[in-house]
């Protein structure tokens, strides 16, 4: 082809064409450099008539490509998937296609590079910064840029560390290969319900079919074993598969159930990887020598060579929806990729979304149950605790009841997991005298104290704070109080409750990366925890035989803020994190510490009946045209300019279509109406399920002209409403 259309890694512009020079060979998916101005820009060769152009010029305008990656043209399906997701979720589709070369250096030929690391030494003049940067690099290796990331420090500290002999030189082979995993390394022993499971999931990986699969599992039934030897399989068949989990911190429990059946690791995928382990996953992606990735819910927009089977584990999970960019949830896009891919895909959860079990209910999903827990491990008995009835002591926040567990518990010397989704030691810090909060300068959100680190924080922004000695606006000194309970402080009345009791805090706040996740399941395995108190990163995928009692603190947290999710999210998590307790031999026991015993969802947990649950918020849900019966998205306007962001939020407002099966609401400021430092409107779109609502927003917004400050961004199904 002598012409080319390119659709160029920058969001702002559409699909551009360019001559290809004599000998340069391009195809429909080729990535390629390409002169745009004075600079140079990777893009995708793309085809014509899929990717429409508002610029085209006679062939005697056209400039030349630069050049064409040494690396596989991106496979068809992969293209369609970037159409689809940017169509769906109305995105750019330059930044859906930005996913799929996540690594720049991948598109480069094979090197070596020079990655550093700490030999033990102590530097002969240790200053602050020195001393903070070898406390956070630890054993870690990699990139001086990289490593002064890490450490908050500048580049010149590294290269100081280098220079005095503190960080050596390695050199790094970049490509080397991945060992390959072995289908008949571990075969595990399966019940006869896990084996029936199991057998149809492999007998459609063999088939090479596209088709969805619910598998349904209580927790500890297995539902990872049985998925594996549908992972065996693809295997077998020499085809690629991808897991893909919820959250970081689940990776390394995940890569050892791996290797014992494997006998190797498989390949990682997630933002905590240098950008020499990029580059090897991505270009081993590409070229199929990668069998199986493992990764967060990017890793769904790699350039798989042979992809045969998708997963989706903890399926449920609201971490699948990506809040930023591009606004996808990659459980949906998972079942859209194996459409494209023409290979089956396996939704695993214990608690299945109420838009999953619909699909089911459609008969558009296969749905597998496993009923019970694998082995001699039963569900645990769960109590609720009536918090009006039986109210910890004053300044406390376990129950008596739930106190007197935690001992007995201990005495068998067996642990305990108290659960709080809430990082941090208090969620407010106010002045006793003046009643000054302290807010987030960026934010509409109050600052979040954490003692561990002495800071106050912005769990939105990430701004941070040392916690003032006096009050800034009375100036009265030792006048602050902490309101309310979070991890830190529950862990402060454990401490004191039982001082012998060796306590770990679980947050994003310390199991911030794969490494620390495998050194609190080393200390869980070899006892050297007693009681654990974290967040929902503790709720799945952990698997302590010893661990017997669960309190959940606050059960009613997840009720607040009118989400049209927020019953169902609940009931996920509590009995999520209610399936920690008793997955060995030993019996479990589960309390809820709740104000409202008696609701519909505290009874469901209570009971077991999660199928009566699921009926009643499945027919409330239908009754208001909700998710799945109905369709939302929300359109939000922002800017650092209030003035700006209102007026162009009535410009948007004021232009809402009136379509029949379709209703705007707003806009009204977002309850979070200032973040980052910018100010927020948000209307909500309410349309029948049949509606084609990105057409009709396509049409509208495309119609109007707004100021350059303001932002208008939208959110296809959202799932937050702040």
């Amino acid at each position: 082809m002598s012409r080319a259309r390119v659709l160029l890694l920058n969001a702002a512009l559409g699909p551009l064409d360019y001559r290809v020079p004599p000998g340069m060979t391009v195809e429909p998916g080729s990535i390629v450099v390409a002169p745009l101005g004075p600079r140079q820009l990777l893009g995708v060769a793309w085809e014509a008539e899929r990717m429409p152009s508002d610029a085209e010029v006679g062939d005697n305008r056209l400039r030349p490509l630069l050049a064409v990656a040494d690396v596989p043209p991106l496979r068809p399906a992969l293209r369609r998937l970037v159409e689809w997701t940017a169509d769906y979720y109305l995105a750019p589709p330059a930044a859906v296609l930005r996913m799929c070369l996540a690594s720049t250096s991948a598109l480069e030929g094979a090197r070596t590079v020079t990655e550093y690391r700490a030999t033990g030494e102590v530097p002969g003049r240790l200053t602050p910064q020195r001393e903070q940067a070898l406390e956070r690099i630890g054993d870690r290796q990699g990139l001086i840029r990289e490593l002064a990331s890490i450490a908050d420090v500048s580049d010149a500290v590294i290269r100081g560390l280098v220079k005095g002999g503190v960080l050596e030189a390695v050199t790094v082979d970049i490509d080397s290969p991945y060992p390959l995993p072995d289908p008949a390394y571990g075969p595990p022993e399966l019940s006869d319900d896990q084996r029936a499971a199991a057998d149809v999931l492999a007998a459609g990986v063999a088939a090479h079919r596209f088709e969805t699969t619910l598998l349904d599992g209580v927790t500890g039934s297995g539902k990872t074993e049985v998925y594996f030897e549908a992972v065996a399989e693809a295997i077998l068949h020499g085809r690629q598969t991808l897991v893909l989990l919820p959250e970081i911190a689940l990776t390394e429990p995940f890569l050892k159930r791996f290797r014992d059946r494997f006998g190797v690791e498989p390949v990682a995928w997630h933002s905590g990887l240098r950008s020499t382990q990029r580059r090897r996953a991505w270009r081993a992606i590409a070229s199929g020598e990668a069998l199986v990735t493992v990764g967060a819910r990017s890793a769904l927009f790699l350039p798989y060579a042979a992809l045969g089977l998708i997963v989706v584990d903890e399926a449920h999970e609201t971490s699948f929806k990506q809040e930023e960019g591009v606004h996808y949830h990659a459980r949906d896009v998972a079942v859209m990729r194996g459409k494209f891919e023409e290979c089956p895909v396996i939704l695993a959860s214990a608690t299945p979304a109420i838009e999953t079990r619909q699909q089911v209910a459609l008969g558009r999903y296969a749905e597998l149950k496993l009923t019970g827990r694998f082995g001699l491990a039963e569900m645990p008995a769960i109590e609720a605790i009536d918090l009006i009835q039986e109210p910890p002591e004053r300044g406390r926040w376990l129950s008596p009841r739930l106190v007197k567990a935690m001992g007995e518990t201990l005495e068998r010397r067996e642990q305990s997991l108290l659960f709080l989704n809430r990082r941090g030691y208090a969620p407010l810090t106010l002045c006793r005298t003046c009643g000054h909060r302290f807010q987030c300068p960026n934010c509409t959100a109050w600052m979040v104290e954490h003692r561990l680190t002495r800071r106050l924080a912005c769990h939105h922004c990430g701004h941070v704070e040392p916690v003032p000695r006096a009050c800034p606006e009375c100036k009265g000194e030792d006048t602050l109080v902490a309101c309310g309970p979070g991890v830190e402080r529950i862990a402060d009345e454990v401490a004191a409750l039982f001082p012998e009791a060796k306590t770990a805090v679980v947050t994003s706040d310390t199991i911030w990366s794969p490494a620390k996740a495998a050194e609190f399941v080393g200390r869980m395995e070899m006892g050297d925890i007693d009681i654990v108190v974290g967040t929902q990163l503790v709720t799945k995928g952990y698997h302590f035989p010893n661990l017997t009692l669960v309190g959940v603190i606050d059960a009613d947290l997840g009720l607040e803020g009118g989400d049209l999710r927020a019953a169902e999210r609940t009931f996920q998590q509590i009995r999520q994190v209610s399936g920690r307790a008793g997955r060995g031999e030993k019996p479990g026991r589960v309390y809820i510490q709740t104000h409202s015993p008696g609701a519909q969802v505290m009874q469901a947990l209570i009971t077991g009946d999660a199928d009566a649950f699921y009926a009643a918020e499945t027919e409330a849900r239908a009754d208001a045209g909700a998710p799945p019966f109905g369709r939302y998205a929300a359109i939000v306007v922002s800017s650092e300019d209030q003035a700006c962001a209102h007026e162009t939020a009535l410009l948007v407002g004021r232009a809402a279509p009136k379509v029949d099966g379709m209703a705007v609401y707003g806009p009204a400021p977002a309850p979070l109406a200032m973040l980052r430092g910018r100010h927020r409107y948000r209307l909500l779109v309410h349309a029948r399920r049949a509606l084609d609502v990105q057409d009709v927003i396509r049409d509208w917004l495309g119609a109007l002209d707004w100021s350059a400050k303001a932002r208008v961004t939208v959110d296809v199904d959202p799932y937050s409403f702040l």
